[in-house]
């Protein structure tokens, strides 16, 4: 039995700065129904802040304790484990790291950079695995889908990393399943009883216990025949998703 709801946000709720149709009735739904929520995001282009101011001036009825970002799991990791990095982000982002950038980092933390992936920082990033750096990553995702078309996610230049320096990466965000596993603690809900829906079916639905893959966003014909996931359902939208909650 489905007792909470874990929901992807860009592609699944909305693109840009366009709604999905549908996506906003249903949260409200959700909310009207009492059913829990955590709303999970690998998007490290925008501040936390941004990502939730622009949930709220969308109309989406959400409260902040609601929202979890890769990014900020990503800093709680540091400082947990006590590890000084070297910052492979977006600009936008740097601040969203209590820790900047230490004359002897033992981590590499990599997320989506957009224009600052270059030879460069790539390579800087490189010498500091061959020296024994952790490398620690936000997702694998491929790509992600923008309002003029497809980009690169981070994941590209992660396996790049990986296979150049002869390491694996710790991932925190999406697909983890330390992450699902974090927000349905989150939702007082074991893993088995949470369905996780998002448009990505690497690391929205792969990664997940119980998943559906929205034919929004990324979503491009024949992902449902990369599913892994035992028991993931195939969905036009976020409405149809979760018909039987709402």
């Amino acid at each position: 039995m489905i007792k909470g709801v874990l929901l992807d946000l860009s592609g699944t709720l909305y693109v840009g700065n366009e709604i999905i149709p549908g996506a906003r009735e249903v949260v409200v739904t959700l909310r009207r129904n009492d059913i829990p929520v955590r709303y999970l995001t690998n998007t490290s282009r925008s501040t936390r802040t941004d990502i939730f101011t622009k949930l709220l001036r969308m109309g989406f009825d959400i409260s902040e304790e609601e929202f979890i970002t890769a990014p900020a799991v990503m800093n709680s990791y540091l400082k947990e484990h006590h590890l000084k990095p070297w910052l492979l982000v977006h600009p936008s982002i740097r601040g969203e790291f209590d820790t900047a950038d230490d004359p002897q980092p033992d981590a590499v933390v990599v997320c989506d950079a957009a224009e600052s992936f270059t030879y460069e920082n790539l390579n800087a990033a490189f010498r500091l695995l061959l020296e024994g750096a952790r490398l620690i990553a936000i997702g694998d995702n491929r790509y992600f889908k923008e309002e003029d078309g497809m980009s690169l996610d981070a994941g590209p230049f992660v396996r790049a990393l990986e296979y150049a320096a002869n390491c694996e990466a710790i991932i925190l965000g999406k697909p983890s399943p330390a992450f699902f596993h974090s927000a349905a603690d989150q939702l007082g809900c074991k893993p088995a009883e949470v369905l996780m829906v998002g448009d990505d079916v690497y690391s929205d639905v792969n990664g997940a216990l119980k998943a559906g893959l929205v034919r929004t966003g990324k979503y491009r014909p024949g992902d449902e025949r990369k599913i892994s996931a035992p028991g993931a359902c195939v969905c036009s939208d976020l409405k149809e998703a979760l018909a039987d909650l709402v």
